[in-house]
């Protein structure tokens, strides 16, 4: 039993290993070269034998829905942060790593409706996703920045809202999908409000119509 499965795993090896060979003198007779464009296909879930990413040098493409660290999505038609300091995505959150510091009015000392502070601690952060899933502003996305080795924690590894604030232009180029989702629901919503406004106009219109003119009196009849 031991020696039958020890020799079907060095037939597994063997056959990668003759594999990767064939692959190779396949491309390249193909006249492939080994640059940028052909790293998804050389390095793909479909390639075959065995091949090793020379990282950092070489680096596999990101799929769209990769996450990691969130980050707050800053909408640059509008020039403000979308994010409400509502708070949903700290309440959802599993290992609690997000705090929120909301704005005060100083008069009224009432809330605004956006953060003064906002921090994620990338030490304790699981990249589950659940705020992103859960925020109703689409405030807060997965990043693709994978690359956050630091020898110091609190410094470099805590993020506070300046660091985290990135504009929706990279939002809609690393997730192309979700994007293209948000304009249509945005514009949807515009099309039903521009409706409602419509119906609403002609409603008060027709209200603000004078009313007919009465009809005249019909004329006295004739004595008999």
């Amino acid at each position: 039993m031991y020696g039958s499965g020890i020799i079907k795993g060095l037939g597994v090896t063997l056959k990668h290993f003759v594999a990767t060979y064939i692959e190779d003198l396949r491309y390249v007779l193909k006249g492939g070269r080994y640059t940028d464009q052909a790293m998804p296909v050389r390095q793909g879930p479909r390639a075959r034998g065995v091949f090793t990413v020379q990282y950092p040098e070489e680096r596999l493409p990101v799929p769209e829905n990769f996450r990691y660290i969130p980050f707050l999505v800053f909408d640059t038609q509008k020039n403000e942060d979308k994010c409400t300091s509502c708070g949903i995505c700290a309440k959802v959150c599993p290992p609690q790593c997000i705090w929120i510091v909301r704005t005060n009015d100083p008069k009224t000392n009432r809330p605004v409706p956006q953060p003064a502070e906002f921090y994620i601690d990338a030490t304790v952060c699981m990249s589950c996703g659940l705020c992103a899933e859960f925020c109703p502003f689409d405030a807060i996305k997965m990043d693709h920045d994978y690359e956050l080795s630091s020898f110091e924690r609190f410094n470099n590894l805590v993020f506070d809202k300046a660091r985290l604030t990135k504009p929706d232009t990279y939002h809609a180029q690393i997730h192309p999908t979700d994007w293209a989702r948000e304009q249509a629901e945005i514009a949807e919503k515009a099309a039903k409000d521009a409706e409602k406004a419509a119906a609403a106009a002609a409603k008060k219109a027709a209200a603000a119509k004078p009313a007919d003119a009465p009809k005249p009196a019909d004329a006295p009849k004739p004595a008999a």
